[in-house]
């Protein structure tokens, strides 16, 4: 199983969402990573996993691969409206 880390970035957005009124944990994040809906090439050599939130919204995340980590870069919810089709 990978090691997953979350750089400075990401660590800071679980603050940011919450005062927007999504609360997200690092294990809803990691469960994105690993039994996601969708996932697509990202810029560079990233990888963006997408997963079902709630009614409205995905949770996207952006990751990388470094010295055989997983490493989170960001992630943000997402319309399902705009993201589903």
């Amino acid at each position: 199983m990978p090691n997953f880390k979350f750089c400075s970035h990401a660590e800071a957005k679980f603050q940011i969402l919450k005062e927007h009124g999504f609360l997200i944990t690092k294990k809803q994040v990691i469960n994105t990573i690993k039994e996601y809906d969708s996932k697509e090439k990202g810029k560079d050599n990233r990888v963006v996993f997408q997963k079902i939130f709630d009614e409205d919204h995905v949770l996207r995340v952006i990751c990388e691969k470094n010295n055989g980590k997983i490493v989170v870069v960001t992630f943000y919810p997402g319309r399902r409206s705009y993201y589903e089709n």
